[in-house]
């Protein structure tokens, strides 16, 4: 102890850091759930208004051949700059100088996109409108990169003032915006993971090799913080863990259990159910508490007891992803269906996380109690 002392009192700039960062309650879900809103309205209002996904998939339905040297770059540069003015600089200027505007915001973008859709309605092009949109393979792809850009410009924007600190992530219980990150890298990496698209032959081996550049980046992490000194809160995951070690973790646990895409969302769910209760039988406290044992498990107690609570939500994410795009019971249906679904079950995770932070147990990040 007096040995840490020393090292902050030797480096007064990480204390300042350190505390600049702690103590944090987050904000409301409902300011969480305003701020979600925004970065997904926008990406669709973008494309709607954009007319050049559409001319390249027609290009290629009439089977021409597009050669990259014929490109206009001009135009993607041109494609580029109105990105950002149109998803990238609304979205900075929301989660900083706007930050008391998000329900406005949130409310117009939606309130926006409803009249569009009226409009295509009164027009009676509805049926040719809903043909152009993109695949669901598409949307998948914008939400990801919704969910990078997302973080890279929270992680940027955090040691600065103007970031609110009520959306940086929270110390113990509450939750900011910039906890919803972890989970949503959980969920978009399994929708697309091998498991939802149901290929079962990968081998142990196989499962090694693929985590491999996790755990490089994890220890990377580790070495590369501790060579620039930089302040390191070790509530979050613990004394050495990542959520780089996380997201290995899960990905070996689901290649050792193997379940079948159909059933991992009702085990996933189980596997939530059965660690809040774990937690609420006593596990938080040992969580919460700032004393820790030698060894391995009680320096990172945090992240390893974490894995239940990814792992749950990886396997919803599966039977997401399988229910998507390989359930065959589900061709020829109509895309709104599965859109309208999609939507209801959203909209469901969301009830269910206010109940469970009300009458059972706040929101944690430090127990990764939020993914339930």
């Amino acid at each position: 102890m007096e040995s840490r002392l020393l090292d902050k009192s030797l480096n007064p700039n990480k204390l300042l850091k350190e505390q600049f960062v702690s103590n944090l309650t987050g904000s409301s879900l409902t300011e969480i759930a305003a701020l979600s809103t925004i970065v997904p309205a926008l990406v669709v209002l973008r494309k709607w208004s954009s007319g050049d996904n559409t001319r390249r998939d027609a290009a290629k339905k009439n089977g021409d051949r597009v050669l990259p040297v014929r490109k206009d770059w001009m135009q993607y540069f041109c494609t580029l700059v109105v990105d950002y003015l149109t998803v990238v600089l609304p979205v900075l200027l929301v989660f900083t100088v706007l930050d008391e505007w998000a329900y406005m915001c949130s409310i117009s973008l939606v309130i926006l996109i409803a009249v569009y859709i009226m409009f295509k309605r009164s027009q009676s092009h509805l049926k040719a409108g809903l043909s152009q949109l993109p695949s669901l393979r598409a949307d998948i792809s914008s939400y990801r990169v919704s969910v990078v850009l997302v973080t890279c410009l929270c992680i940027l924007a955090v040691d600065f003032k103007i970031f609110p600190r009520r959306y940086a992530k929270a110390e113990t219980y509450g939750s900011g915006i910039m906890d919803l990150g972890v989970g949503s890298f959980v969920v978009a990496n399994a929708l697309v993971s091998r498991q939802a698209r149901n290929i079962t032959t990968m081998s142990f081996r196989t499962a090694l090799s693929s985590i491999s550049p996790l755990v490089f980046l994890g220890f990377a992490r580790i070495l590369s913080t501790s060579g620039v000194d930089y302040q390191v809160h070790v509530g979050e995951y613990g004394v050495h863990w990542n959520f780089f070690f996380t997201l290995a973790a899960v990905s070996i646990l689901t290649s050792i259990v193997r379940i079948h895409p159909k059933h991992c969302g009702l085990v996933g769910l189980l596997i939530l159910a059965g660690y809040q209760i774990w937690l609420s039988s006593g596990l938080n406290e040992y969580l919460i508490s700032d004393k820790r044992s030698a060894d391995l498990i009680s320096q990172n107690k945090e992240g390893i007891y974490s894995i239940l609570g990814y792992w749950g939500m990886f396997l919803i994410g599966v039977s997401l992803g399988y229910y998507l795009f390989v359930d065959t019971s589900l061709k020829g249906k109509n895309r709104n269906t599965q859109v309208v679904k999609v939507w209801v079950l959203a909209a469901s995770f969301w009830i269910l996380a206010i109940i469970l932070d009300s009458y059972i147990e706040r929101v944690s990040r430090r127990m990764e109690t939020y993914s339930a």
